[in-house]
C-alpha cells in the first residue's frame, strides 16, 4: 500500500475490545507515523519501497518525519540545504515542517539558499563577502525585515529584486535534431514519449516523486549505454531514435573527484603538469638534474618516503579507529627537502599546492599553459579552491562544478550530451549566472545539455522544459507541458509552470517555436511528440 492508502486502512481498522487494548499503543505509532510521512508530501510511497530507489529530496524528508515523529524538546537540529531536490511546491510543505519542530522547543540551523526558506527564517546569518580566502567574516545577523533594509547584503540584493538572473537576450532554436525516447516505462514512467532537442540546455522538471531521475538515469541514460554495449535496451523503453548524433554521453554527477587525499584540483585538471615542468625548468633544478617526476608526490623521486608523498602518516589502532599524523619526515609537505629549495619567484611546490586557484592566477600569469587550465575554475566560481586541496573535502556541488570545468578545458565537445542532476546545488544566487555562462560555452562547442532542476532561474534560461507530472509517485510519471519556458507557464496543468509565471515578463517574441520545432504539450499526460 501507499501512505496515502494506508492512512485510511489502519484508521478504520474492526477490533474486538480485547484486540483494541493489545494493539493500542502500537496502533497509535502506525498512524502517527503514517500521518508525519503525509505531511512531508510522501503520500505516494508504497511501505515496501526500498531506500536505495528514493531520490535525495525524499531521503531527506523521511529523516524530518522521523524527527517529528520522535518528539524531542530542546535540541539543536542542523540541517544542510533541506531544499535540495525539492521542487517549490513542495518547499512551502517543508517550512511547515521546520516551523513545527521549531514551535515544539527546538533549534534549527539552515545553511540555505533557497529564497523561500530564507524568508521564512527568524534570524538570519549572512557570510562573506566572497567565497574561500575572500570570506569567512559575519557580514550580517538580525532579522529578515532587517536584512532586507541593509543596504550592503548581497544576498538581499537579489532577495528584493535589485540583482537578479537575466533572462536570455533570445532562446535557441531547434536544429531539427531530436533524441527521441518513444514508450518509457520504468518505474512510475506510464509509457511516455519523450522528444529531447539536441544543441540546446533542456531541464527536466516536476514535482518530488513525479519521475524526473527514472526518465533521465534508468531510461536515456541507461539505453543509451546499453545500445552502445549491445544490451538490452528495450527494458527501459519501447524505441530509442536520433542517438546517432549523440557521439558520447557524460553523466556529471555529485560523486566525489577521488576517494584518497591525492586527488585534488590541480591534478584532476591536469594543470599540475605545467606547473612541475616550470619548476623542472628552473637553473636550480637543472643544477640538481631534477625532471618533472621530481615534483611530483605520486611517484619515488623527490617526494618524502616516509610518508610516500601524503603528508600524513595513518597508526593503525588495534581496538580504536586509525589516527592520522601529520608525517615527522617532511611536517605534511609531501616533499624531501631538497626538492623544497627549489624555488620559482620565492615561492617552493608547497607553496604553490596551498595557493587558491585565484593566487595561481595571478602568480603564473606568465605561463598560459598552467591559466589556460586553471582559469576555467575561476569561470565556474571555484576560484578560492587551494591547488592541493584534497578531493576528499570538496562537497558534492564543488565536486560536480570540478568536473564541469574538466569539461570545458576539452577542444571538441561536439556531439556530446552532458547529463547534470540539480547542478545548482550549493550554490548562491550571483553564482548561478557563472553555471549558466559555463553552460552556454558547452553548447557552443557542439554539445548539448540535460539537467534535472527545480531552480527557478535556471528553468527560465533553458531553451526547452519537459514537465512531468503532474503529480508524484503513481499519480506522476506523465508529460505534463513540453515547449519553451514561456509555453510551460502559460500551461495551466502545470505546477512548474505556475512558478515559471511569476518569474518571467512577459515580452515580444517570447513563443520562439518555429517550423522545425514540435509543437508544446497542452494538457496533462500528452506525449511531447508532435502528431504523425
Amino acid at each position: 500500500m501507499t501512505v496515502k492508502e494506508a492512512r485510511p486502512f489502519f484508521a478504520s481498522l474492526v477490533l474486538t475490545p480485547a484486540e483494541a487494548t493489545i494493539v493500542e499503543k502500537v496502533l497509535e505509532e502506525i498512524q502517527l507515523r503514517l500521518r508525519f510521512l503525509d505531511e512531508v508530501g510522501l503520500d505516494y510511497l508504497t511501505l515496501d519501497r526500498l531506500t536505495s530507489t528514493l531520490s535525495g529530496g525524499e531521503a531527506q524528508r523521511i529523516q524530518l518525519a522521523t524527527s517529528l515523529g520522535s518528539h524531542l524538546v530542546g535540541a539543536l537540529y542542523v540541517l544542510d540545504e533541506p531544499s535540495i531536490g525539492l521542487h517549490p511546491r513542495d518547499t512551502s510543505r517543508l517550512i511547515e515542517i521546520l516551523k513545527g519542530l521549531r514551535d515544539l522547543g527546538n533549534t534549527l540551523l539552515v545553511v540555505e539558499h533557497d529564497p523561500d526558506t530564507i524568508l521564512s527564517a527568524d534570524h538570519i546569518l549572512e557570510l562573506g563577502p566572497g567565497a574561500g580566502e575572500h570570506g569567512g567574516k559575519l557580514m550580517f545577523a538580525g532579522t529578515r525585515d532587517a536584512m532586507l533594509a541593509d543596504a550592503h547584503s548581497l544576498t538581499a540584493r537579489y532577495l528584493r529584486g535589485e540583482l537578479k538572473v537575466a533572462l536570455p537576450a533570445q532562446r535557441r532554436k531547434t536544429q531539427g535534431k531530436f533524441l527521441k525516447i518513444i514508450g518509457a516505462h520504468s518505474h512510475n514512467l506510464k509509457n511516455i514519449d519523450v522528444m529531447i532537442p539536441l544543441g540546446m540546455l533542456v531541464a527536466v522538471t516536476g514535482v518530488s516523486g513525479s519521475g524526473k531521475s527514472t526518465l533521465v538515469y534508468d531510461v536515456l541514460f541507461k539505453a543509451l549505454q546499453l545500445k552502445r554495449t549491445g544490451g538490452n535496451w528495450r527494458e527501459c523503453c519501447d524505441r530509442l531514435e536520433g542517438d546517432a548524433a549523440v557521439t558520447a554521453v557524460e553523466m556529471v554527477d555529485q560523486s566525489p573527484i577521488g576517494r584518497t587525499p591525492r586527488s585534488n584540483p590541480a591534478t584532476y585538471l591536469k594543470a599540475f603538469d605545467p606547473i612541475r615542468e616550470v619548476f623542472a625548468s628552473t637553473p636550480e633544478a637543472k643544477k640538481r638534474g631534477f625532471t618533472p617526476g621530481h615534483f611530483s608526490f605520486n611517484i619515488p623521486g623527490g617526494r618524502c618516503e616516509a610518508c610516500q608523498g601524503d603528508g600524513t602518516v595513518t597508526v593503525e589502532m588495534r581496538f580504536l579507529a586509525d589516527v592520522e599524523l601529520i608525517c615527522e619526515e617532511c611536517r605534511g609537505t609531501r616533499y624531501k627537502s631538497a626538492v623544497l629549495d627549489v624555488r620559482y619567484k620565492e615561492k617552493n611546490i608547497h607553496d604553490v599546492l596551498q595557493m587558491t586557484v585565484r593566487e595561481a592566477l595571478t602568480f603564473f600569469a606568465a605561463n598560459p599553459k598552467v591559466t589556460a587550465r586553471l582559469r576555467v575554475l575561476e569561470e565556474v566560481g571555484l576560484g578560492y579552491l587551494r591547488l592541493g586541496q584534497s578531493g576528499t573535502t570538496l562537497s558534492g556541488g564543488e565536486a560536480q562544478r570540478l568536473k564541469l570545468a574538466a569539461h570545458l578545458t576539452r577542444q571538441e565537445n561536439t556531439g556530446i550530451l552532458y547529463i547534470f542532476d540539480e547542478p545548482t546545488t550549493g550554490l548562491h544566487f550571483d553564482d548561478i549566472q557563472k553555471l549558466l555562462t559555463a553552460f552556454r560555452k558547452l553548447i557552443e562547442g557542439g554539445a548539448s545539455v540535460l539537467i534535472i532542476e527545480h531552480n527557478l532561474d535556471v528553468i527560465k534560461s533553458s531553451d526547452w522544459v519537459i514537465d512531468l507530472g503532474p503529480e508524484g509517485g503513481e499519480e506522476g510519471g506523465r508529460v505534463v507541458a513540453s515547449g519553451t519556458p514561456e509555453q510551460v507557464a502559460r500551461n495551466s496543468q502545470s505546477h512548474t509552470g505556475k512558478y515559471l509565471a511569476s518569474v518571467l515578463k512577459p515580452r515580444n517574441g517570447a513563443n520562439h517555436v518555429n517550423e522545425h520545432s514540435p509543437a508544446a504539450s497542452n494538457g496533462a499526460g500528452q506525449s511531447s511528440l508532435p502528431n504523425p
